[in-house]
């Protein structure tokens, strides 16, 4: 029998379930509220800057860590949403998306044999990235609301007896996907304590940073005392500006772990779109009102979607971030979120995504009973997909 062609990094890793969905919604007409991109494009004065930047001749490699124009605006925005200085020439790398940013940082501070603590349920590529350098994940799983929480919540007992001398890294991410939490100062500072106990680095995928709605608030997780030098953030424009296509992200860290990151970077893709960073500079510089427009924008959207899930039957608890609402579907008579969401996507015509992918064999049947629906979606797209919704879960049972 001749070896197989995978190498062992990836053999266990299939087609990612976004493009499993995405690709029965367009076979059965669904309309699509799985994946998480938006189906509008972002200001015309940002599509424009990358236009002007293509004809000005911004067309050759930009520096390794990033145009210094687009390193500028970077450091600009921390200061002005967070009160952080950000030093543009030794604290900032410029990335083809944030995803990215994820592996070159994983690449540059994390050793085969390392542990890594991880909250479930959780963006893909992170168990990803960690199986591509051989490090261990430890679990910590988000729990849902109830009597006592009014907001996914993690077990403090169970995020300490995470922590081990082999822990090198624990990735948080705020706003959280697929759970739409936002973590609080206060569960920031319980987790930077436990961190410089133990001499942990943190990896902060903020990339819904702006997509946030009150009263809850994004606390930058680096601006917390005890996680400052520890930190590394990341974030890009695509969620913030709905131009995910354009794939430009960065990190902010203090210069050693940003030296690391660096390190990786130059190695994977090593220097990002010129033209889009360019336009990335201008869309950062935007007027406060964009960006609270921006959240005004998705919170009526989220009360269109969450209105239509609970009028279907299906409810759902209000995410405090992101554009992703978990909804419970624990009564609809199916044995596992994915057999619901493949019945509503050919039968139903709405797509959805199973979130037991997000979880850890171990915890996988905490998803078991939601399904994740994506309101990044034009009113008209959102409208039909409620109506759907409402008249499709009895076609299901």
């Amino acid at each position: 029998m001749s070896r197989s062609h995978l190498a062992g990094r990836v053999a266990g890793l299939g087609t990612t379930v976004f493009s499993e969905f995405s690709a029965l919604a367009a076979r059965h007409g669904a309309v699509n509220l799985g994946q998480g991109f938006p189906d509008f494009d972002g200001p015309e004065e940002v599509k424009e800057a990358a236009v002007r930047a293509i004809r000005e001749g911004s067309n050759q490699y930009a520096p390794s860590m990033g145009a210094r124009e687009l390193r500028g605006a970077i450091a600009e925005h921390a200061a002005r949403f967070y009160g952080q200085q950000v030093d543009p020439d030794t604290m900032v790398t410029v990335t083809s998306g944030a995803t990215e940013a994820l592996l070159d940082a994983i690449l540059g501070l994390v050793d085969p044999g390392d542990e890594v603590i991880v909250f479930e349920p959780f963006y893909d590529s992170y168990v990803a990235n960690l199986a591509f350098v051989g490090a261990t994940p430890r679990y910590v799983p988000l729990r849902p609301p109830d009597a006592h929480h009014a907001t996914w919540w993690f077990d403090g007992a169970e995020l300490e007896a995470a922590f081990g001398p082999r822990t090198r890294l624990l990735i948080l991410n705020t706003p959280h996907n697929p759970t739409g939490k936002v973590f609080t100062r206060e569960e920031l500072e319980r987790i930077g304590a436990l961190c410089e106990r133990h001499g942990v680095t943190v990896l902060a995928d903020e990339v819904y940073e702006h997509i946030v709605f009150a009263p809850a608030r994004h606390v930058r997780p680096s601006t917390v005392p005890a996680l400052a030098g520890r930190t590394v953030t990341v974030s890009s424009m695509g969620k913030t500006f709905s131009l995910t296509g354009w794939k430009i992200g960065w990190i902010i860290a203090p210069p050693p772990l940003r030296d690391a990151v660096q390190r990786a970077h130059q190695f994977v893709t090593f220097a990002t779109a010129s033209p889009f960073q360019a336009a990335t500079a201008v869309a950062l510089r935007m007027p406060d009102a964009y960006f609270q427009t921006l959240a005004e924008h998705y919170r009526a959207r989220r009360e269109l979607l969450l209105g239509g899930l609970r009028e279907a039957g299906l409810p759902a608890h209000a995410p405090e971030g992101s554009y992703f609402i978990l909804a419970d579907i624990s009564q609809q008579g199916f044995p596992d979120d994915a057999a619901f969401c493949r019945a509503l996507v050919t039968r139903g015509g709405v797509a959805a995504i199973p979130p037991s992918v997000f979880y850890s064999a171990e915890h996988r049947h905490l998803g078991h009973g939601f399904a994740r629906f994506a309101f990044c979606k034009t009113q008209g797209v959102l409208e039909e997909g409620v109506r759907r919704l409402r008249e499709g879960l009895s076609k299901l049972r």
